[in-house]
């Protein structure tokens, strides 16, 4: 994992100053090891964690993907989950769609017909876009690639489950928050979307979401 973001502070105080929930969010969650959004810079750990992840629940999730690395003998790169069989993945818990998106993913970064290089070029949206048409990957998965992978500053998950709960908890709103609403905190929050989003995931879940 890196440091936090060179960012970070600047928008913890523009932030502040925008808005009094997330002013007070930011005091709250404060800490002498704050812990903040890190990356480990590794696109394809990333990804297949996104895939194992999908659709159940964070435990469930968890005790699959340490049985997916201890297959990989804790080195998850597409070279090594390349040789894996069907039957060795699905004995890890996969079902086949998720095994089909490894294994796809695995061979468009082997015979490089997806570049995760050209990315850090890209906009946030050609990136979403591009990142979609990989199997299994979605607009929302997309954007967790961009937030945890890339630490891009300015990501608004909408689709998030967890984003919008935080939103109609803080801001005493009716769950699923308005779509106007949830508009016009992402105009006020930017360019520090990413960070506002954090302390909203941190003030429902008791430990730091890390990815």
């Amino acid at each position: 994992m890196n440091k936090k973001p060179k960012y970070w502070n600047r928008a913890k105080k523009y932030l502040s100053k925008k808005d009094k929930v997330m002013s007070l969010l930011i005091k709250k969650y404060k800490s002498p090891s704050e812990t903040v959004l890190t990356s480990r810079k590794d696109i394809f750990y990333s990804l297949c964690k996104s895939i194992i992840g999908q659709q159940i629940s964070i435990a469930a999730a968890n005790s699959v993907f340490l049985k997916f690395k201890l297959k990989c003998k804790n080195k998850i790169n597409a070279k090594i989950v390349s040789k894996l069989s069907n039957i060795q993945l699905k004995s890890c818990g996969l079902s086949r769609q998720k095994i089909k998106g490894i294994k796809s993913l695995s061979k468009q970064i082997l015979n490089k017909t997806f570049n995760p290089k050209i990315i850090e070029k890209m906009s946030d949206e050609e990136a979403i876009i591009y990142l979609s048409q990989l199997r299994q990957i979605g607009r929302w998965s997309a954007e967790m690639i961009l937030l945890f992978t890339y630490n891009r500053s300015n990501i608004w998950p909408v689709q998030d489950i967890g984003l919008l709960r935080a939103i109609s908890k803080q801001y005493k709103k009716k769950y699923l928050p308005p779509k106007s609403f949830v508009n016009e905190l992402q105009s006020i929050f930017s360019p520090y979307c990413s960070v506002a989003t954090w302390y909203l995931w941190r003030s429902i879940d008791p430990e730091p979401i890390q990815y």
